[in-house]
């Protein structure tokens, strides 16, 4: 008997490993499952990080026994949130640096980069997320206060849209910056013979360039700190447009190590070095990182006066704005990333810059398609060109806040007219019958929550306007939470992995306070995020 009991007991174990057949059940949940057609269950099961099942718990709990059962309370769950367009890894390297985001004057910018310079004493000064637009004096402002503070120690401070920036004379010696130095694509400010240290998108490269490159050290931090803020705001997937190839193997090792656990859509930004690379070792595909696209830049921003129109602006007289390459770029790029068989995602700002793109766009795909090549913004786009998105499954990939956020000023820049057919998201939608949603952060908030409450109440943060802004191009609630899950993974080419939580698909999952479904519009910004979950492993968990 004694020779027994070993093989017994090997067996009592087994038997009570075969018991669990389920790492997680999450039950006692109004599961927004967003499949195709739009579903509601109470439960569903993980196991190996993937959902197996979606339903009714009194069935599910006959069938499976889990090593972990989350009770949600009644509370709604999502598909975990993924933003379309963002710039993560800039995100992040902007919270090293000093924020300037909602500073409401010239002066309280300058009284925080020199509190911030008496903290960090050495190197260059770099800061990010000023917006004239919300000054009292909405010009540009000079550089004196800060040549002045920082005569011999390099000073750049980015605007907002990340398409201006102003630089201290000790930062523009370095670069070589002279007075009425002509930049293609970009502009020098001059005025009186003089720099006024403003510099407007490809302008604002001849000096970046002479920074020196963030140390690994330095890189890392950067990327999970930007992760912790966006998981605490529900995002489990996010697109980074615009990172050198370099980027992919920190990235990947950073996620190899179990470090970086937010999943990455990467595009590649618009260099000779990066095609070189994509087109050599072709499309890079892992659980959590996938890169087959490029990012271009056809224009620049609205509220810097860099967006390309049609006509001139109509705050500024005889000006239309510029493209940031020549129409033969752009034409040379699109054939060879077609010919190759990536994904192109090209940023159009104005009217003028979105027909170019478009029309390129139309002579490479030649109708329909599944290519999904993307237009990045689409803010401006005339009327007679709308079409073209739909009759050549052009996808625009759009961001709702920076309709509540530029609205309180676009109209001076386009005026009455134009502005009507601006930030156009439904008439857009209507073109493929389904369109992407993102925030385009650090531009915006990271929270994709602001994102579905602009796309669908058309209102900034403090409820204005009353009636919304233009309300025939808001989304409904449907529409934009498919925009910020399965949409937004279907442009990623991710939409049978993600975006839904139904049999299959990686466990990705948000548990919020409220359920943005039903609450009231007013209500949607207060809403939080109480967990995340990626591969069905918590993530996050509000205190």
């Amino acid at each position: 008997m004694k020779k027994l009991w070993p093989v017994l007991l090997l067996l009592a174990a087994a038997c009570k490993q075969k018991e669990y057949n389920a790492d997680l059940i999450v039950k006692n949940a109004l599961v927004y499952t967003v499949d195709s057609t739009f579903s509601t269950a109470n439960a569903f099961v993980v196991s190996s990080g993937k959902i197996t099942a979606v339903g009714d718990i009194g069935t599910l709990e006959k069938k499976y026994l889990a090593r972990e059962v989350i009770d949600a309370g009644g509370k709604a769950v999502y598909p975990g949130f993924i933003d379309a367009h963002a710039h993560f890894y800039e995100y992040g390297l902007g919270l090293q640096n000093v924020n300037l985001v909602g500073l409401k004057s010239w002066t309280a910018i300058v009284d925080t980069v020199n509190k911030y310079a008496s903290h960090k004493t050495d190197g260059w000064i770099i800061g990010g997320g000023w917006d004239q637009n919300i000054w009292d004096n909405k010009a540009f402002p000079n550089k004196a206060k800060l040549d002045s503070l920082f005569p011999v120690r390099p000073v750049i401070l980015n605007r907002i849209d990340g398409h201006a920036a102003i630089a201290n004379q000790a930062a523009l010696n370095i670069a070589g910056v002279k007075p009425g130095q002509k930049i293609i694509g970009g502009e020098v400010e001059t005025i009186n013979g003089k720099l006024t240290g403003i510099l407007v998108d490809n302008a604002v490269g001849i000096v970046t360039r002479k920074i020196p490159e963030p140390t690994e050290q330095l890189t890392q931090a950067a990327l999970l700190d930007a992760q912790r803020n966006c998981f605490a705001v529900g995002l489990t997937t996010v697109d980074d447009c615009g990172l050198p190839y370099t980027m992919v193997s920190t990235i990947a090792a950073l996620q190899h190590k179990g470090a970086l656990k937010m999943r990455m859509y990467v595009m590649l930004a618009d260099q000779p070095e990066n095609y070189e690379y994509l087109f050599k070792r072709g499309a890079y595909k892992t659980p959590g990182l996938n890169v087959r696209s490029f990012k271009v830049y056809a224009d620049g921003a609205l509220g810097s006066r860099g967006a390309c129109l049609l006509h001139p602006y109509a705050d500024q007289k005889n000006w239309n704005g510029f493209l940031l390459s020549s129409k033969a770029h752009f034409e040379e790029v699109a054939k060879k990333i077609a010919a190759k068989g990536f994904q192109m995602c090209t940023h159009a700002i104005g009217d003028s810059a979105n027909r170019v793109i478009l029309k390129i766009y139309a002579e490479n795909l030649k109708g329909k398609n599944d290519k999904r090549w993307r237009i990045e913004h689409a803010q401006i786009v005339s009327p007679d060109d709308i079409k073209i998105f739909g009759a050549n499954n052009i996808i625009p990939s759009v961001q709702p806040t920076h309709a509540t956020s530029d609205m309180a000023w676009a109209v001076k820049r386009l005026g009455a007219v134009r502005i009507k057919t601006g930030y156009a998201y439904k008439s857009l939608m209507k073109q493929n019958g389904w369109i992407p949603l993102g925030t385009d952060f650090p531009v915006e908030n990271i929270n994709p929550l602001y994102t579905f409450y602009a796309a669908t109440e058309r209102k900034n943060l403090q409820g204005l306007p009353a009636g919304g802004f233009q309300m025939d191009n808001a989304l409904s609630r449907i529409e934009a939470l498919r925009g910020m899950t399965m949409w937004a993974a279907k442009a990623n080419f991710e939409e049978k992995e993600k975006g839904s939580i139904e049999v299959g698909k990686y466990a990705d999952f948000v548990i919020l306070d409220q359920d943005i479904m039903k609450t009231k519009g007013s209500n949607l910004p207060n809403v939080k995020v109480l967990k995340t979950y990626i591969n069905g492993v918590k993530v996050y968990e509000k205190k």
